[in-house]
């Protein structure tokens, strides 16, 4: 049970490139769509951290195997800090990745400082409670204008110094390379064996106990009883 570990999102882009990303490590990668529907997790943390963590305890819990979540967005100097952990959901609660890079253009018009980061905090929860994090960070710009037909989110405005490209303007490949998500799960393959070591432990002391038999001993199931 421990190499298994279900991605608790729900979100067909990164799911895709979440497995991607695993495809050559020792886990056996299962998403949500392979238990049937269930309920959603509510991300009211106030950090990214904090909504990673309620997302994998909250599937966890539900399955009854470790979760691995992650809650990821962008950081815009100019804006305090917004989007953040509002990203997915900056231009409303039924905006789309359009509709959020509109916003985020709009409000960028005529500012001269254009430094931004993408954040990544994954959250590796057991059903009882105890989690591992790791984290990734990938620094850039916001382009004045959507560019490139790739990628998801905020991928089109935000530009990659380093490859003189949004992270739309190139392939899920190159961008995994460097991207938040992609260095935050390099760091969990790096020390997926040390994880197992840790979700064998955490599994064991949270096991069911054995039933205790001593209430059936007055029976004896090696005869037969007449009725």
């Amino acid at each position: 049970m421990d190499n298994i570990i279900v991605l608790a999102t729900n979100n067909k882009n990164k799911l895709k490139e979440i497995k991607e990303l695993l495809n050559d490590s020792p886990v056996t990668v299962k998403s949500l769509d392979d238990f049937g529907p269930m309920p959603e997790a509510i991300e009211d943390g106030a950090t990214f951290d904090d909504n990673a963590y309620k997302k994998a305890l909250h599937y966890a819990k539900i399955l009854g195997v470790p979760c691995l979540a992650d809650d990821s967005g962008l950081v815009v100097d100019a804006l305090d800090g917004r989007p953040g952990v509002y990203s997915a959901r900056y231009a409303g609660p039924q905006a789309n990745d359009w509709d959020n890079c509109e916003k985020l253009l709009g409000e960028m018009a005529g500012k001269s400082n254009r430094a931004a980061h993408f954040v990544c905090v994954l959250s590796l929860a057991t059903p009882a409670g105890p989690a591992l994090t790791w984290e990734g960070r990938c620094d850039g710009e916001i382009a004045a204008e959507r560019r490139g037909q790739s990628g998801f989110g905020y991928d089109p405005v935000f530009f990659f110094p380093e490859f003189g490209k949004t992270f739309a303007e190139v392939s899920m490949d190159k961008k995994s390379q460097v991207s938040h998500r992609g260095r935050a799960l390099a760091e969990f393959v790096a020390e997926f064996p040390k994880a197992q070591v840790w979700l064998r432990q955490r599994l064991a002391e949270n096991k069911p106990p054995k039933p205790d038999h001593s209430q059936f001993e007055h029976n004896d199931w090696s005869k037969e009883r007449m009725c």
